[in-house]
């Protein structure tokens, strides 16, 4: 019986010896931070063909769409990249990339919130009432605006995932009845005008004129990127982790830096550093380590990926997905108090037209899967970038108002169409 066993371990190592082609599929893949340390340029290289491969696309096809754009309308209109235009570009999109953050929240449940337009709309009302008819303080009327969006969603989300009604239903049931109530709390006149120097009106109306304080951002930013990457690199180096290497780490940094610093310098050019903007990178910046850094941002990309293997693996399932409804409804109310500031009113036009195609548009095209999952609230900055940059470069070129739905279409439904395809692509390579 021995020497059976010993031949039958022989005739199987043997076996795995001539198979060479088996063996190195057994192989377990190796950490591309370790690659790019053997490998150097070579392993970037090897590193990103296998990524287009395996269809991990990331946020490059809409930073291609961004340069394209720029080029074509740069060609078309010297204007574009004027720094009046960058400057108007980036203020525009902080109330609809708002409300698009929210939308990324929800889309990585693999659902969809269409109440977020009239949310909007419904907060901004609300803000207006108690700070010019109730006598409020503005900042008060303002943090209860975005309690009550806040609160809004909760209840979208309790129906959801309490009482299992579909998301979809649910929200375009809040869609109609939020709208109704904006109405009904605007009044007879349908328009409540703001004071244009007050806490909402300056939201996009302040800028910070001294230069120090654009170029003294683009410093910071660029120093905590860098620290932050180099301190994560030691931490993962102690831990006998994989960490990427330190001339990467400065390499992306630098990349950074550039960027940063061209934008301080264009700022400069003009008014200055814009509030909504530095409002608009702190919340970006903070839902995205809420994501990626805490246990609730897996949960939620948990959730995303499998709901019934969250709830075997002890996740809050409905608390989740209600706290998520919550996040939605609250950065509707805060984008609605950026659209209001834009215009220094809350009418009945507010959270309507195009509002909420956009909002959503946004967070796919910049990047979040429609499919749950996969995406960072930086998506909706990319996608809404994309958005504004297109309709402000059509508007300089006086294109018709419905060539610009229908091109706004088409961006959106090649974004889909190329999420749909990378999802294919993932699963043929064992990745999704």
């Amino acid at each position: 019986m021995s020497t059976e066993k010993t031949s039958t371990a022989v005739t199987k190592d043997e076996h795995v010896v001539e198979n060479p082609e088996a063996a190195a599929a057994a192989v377990t893949a190796v950490d591309p931070r370790l690659l790019v340390r053997e490998e150097g340029l070579l392993g970037y290289w090897t590193e990103f063909k296998r990524k287009m491969r395996a269809g991990e696309l990331g946020s490059l096809p809409v930073i291609i769409g961004l340069l394209i754009i720029c080029v074509v309308f740069q060609s078309l209109n010297s204007a574009f990249l004027s720094a009046q235009n960058i400057s108007d570009i980036t203020v525009t999109m902080v109330g609809t990339g708002m409300i698009s953050v929210g939308i990324v929240f929800v889309l990585l449940l693999g659902e969809i919130d269409l109440s977020v337009g009239s949310v909007s709309g419904a907060s901004s009302a609300i803000a207006a009432v108690l700070a010019v008819n109730q006598g409020w303080p503005e900042w008060a009327a303002v943090l209860f605006a975005i309690a009550a969006g806040a609160a809004i969603g909760a209840a979208h989300g309790f129906f959801f995932a309490v009482l299992g009604a579909p998301a979809f239903a649910v929200t375009l049931a809040g869609l109609l009845f939020w709208l109704g109530f904006m109405l009904q709390t605007l009044g007879e006149n349908g328009t409540i005008n703001l004071d244009s120097d007050g806490f909402i009106g300056k939201l996009t109306t302040y800028f910070f004129t001294d230069i120090a304080a654009a170029y003294g951002l683009a410093a910071v930013v660029t120093a905590v990127f860098f620290i932050s990457s180099f301190l994560g690199n030691r931490r993962r180096d102690a831990a006998g982790i994989p960490s990427r290497p330190l001339n990467e780490t400065i390499l992306r940094t630098a990349l950074l830096a550039v960027i940063s610093f061209a934008a301080a310098f264009m700022y400069n050019q003009y008014k200055g550093l814009p509030l909504a903007t530095v409002i608009f990178l702190v919340f970006l910046v903070a839902t995205d380590f809420v994501l990626r850094r805490t246990t609730y941002g897996r949960k939620v990309f948990a959730l995303g990926g499998s709901v019934e293997a969250s709830r075997r693996a002890g996740i809050n399932v409905t608390a989740v997905r209600i706290s998520v409804f919550a996040i939605s409804g609250g950065f509707a109310a805060i984008g609605g108090l950026f659209l209001a500031s834009k215009i220094a009113s809350a009418n009945q036009s507010a959270g309507t037209g195009d509002l909420l195609m956009n909002a959503i548009a946004a967070a796919v095209i910049g990047g979040t899967s429609l499919f749950g999952g996969r995406g960072r609230t930086w998506n909706a900055l990319l996608g809404v970038l994309v958005i504004v940059s297109i309709q402000y470069g059509l508007q300089l070129e006086s294109i018709a108002e419905p060539v610009k739905y229908m091109i706004t279409a088409g961006v959106l439904l090649t974004t889909v169409v190329i999420d749909s395809i990378t999802r294919k692509t993932q699963k043929t390579a064992g990745r999704a």
